[in-house]
């Protein structure tokens, strides 16, 4: 048998393993946070060897289903959709970089999606959503302009407003769709020079928000997200005269 037929081999019988393994995940055979068989258990139970154990587990683990950390066996992992979506990083690295108009197309969605986050919030909030808003507002505002800090408390402004709908799915998504467009566009998040245009626009939704201007909130969000105001083309063009 040649390399790539071993190695072929291999992959199959990998494949095999971790469908049985998926199973019990499936059933509640394992549990969040259970350790899985030892190597040489599983390998025992599957009349397999060792490479194709350690198949199965990284692709288990590239899914985010277990958790391998060196020295310990392997562990169920606790179910997060902050990790889930993070994971689908390379992914979307993928789309952005190789589908045409993919990018247009995430910047249609998070446009649509956060100005409803903004119209939520202001729909219904109460008092420690508004102070959560509020004390992330005001570190990005006293963070040093252009540092990794003032992206940071950028993406976790719009993640504070996704979270008055205490839909932890809702939140996750506001914080992967930034994280996607820092990582890979990072100019779509960033506009050096106008980082006090940011906090400016940032405070104008908080307002809308807490006065329960849906409308005005929903706005205001859009007007950031497409730079469509009188502000930033004032800017915009004296930067570019």
């Amino acid at each position: 048998m040649s390399d790539e037929d071993a190695l072929i081999n291999r992959r199959k019988l990998g494949e095999l393993v971790e469908k049985q393994l998926l199973a019990q995940l499936q059933t509640g055979a394992l549990k969040p946070g259970d350790t899985l068989p030892s190597e040489r258990e599983l390998m025992e139970r599957y009349k397999v060897g060792r490479p194709s154990i350690r198949e199965a587990m990284q692709s288990l683990h590239r899914k985010g289903l277990i958790r391998i950390r060196h020295g310990e066996r392997p562990r169920v992992a606790e179910p997060s959709f902050d990790r889930t979506l993070s994971e689908l990083a390379e992914t979307m690295r993928h789309v952005l970089l190789f589908s045409g108009g993919s990018l247009g197309h995430l910047k249609e969605a998070r446009i649509l999606f956060e100005t409803q986050m903004a119209r939520r919030a202001a729909e219904d909030h109460a008092q420690d959503n508004l102070e959560h808003i509020e004390a992330t507002l005001d570190q990005q505002a006293m963070s040093t302009v252009g540092s990794p800090e003032f992206m940071r408390l950028d993406g976790e402004f719009h993640a504070a407003i996704a979270k008055v709908s205490a839909n932890p799915i809702l939140e996750s998504l506001s914080r992967a769709l930034f994280s996607w467009l820092s990582e890979f566009h990072i100019d779509q998040v960033r506009k050096p020079g106008l980082e006090s245009l940011t906090i400016s626009e940032h405070r104008a939704i908080f307002d809308a928000i807490k006065a329960g201007d849906a409308a005005g909130a929903e706005q205001q969000m859009k007007n950031h997200l497409t730079r469509a105001n009188d502000s930033y083309k004032a800017s915009h063009l004296s930067q570019s005269g």
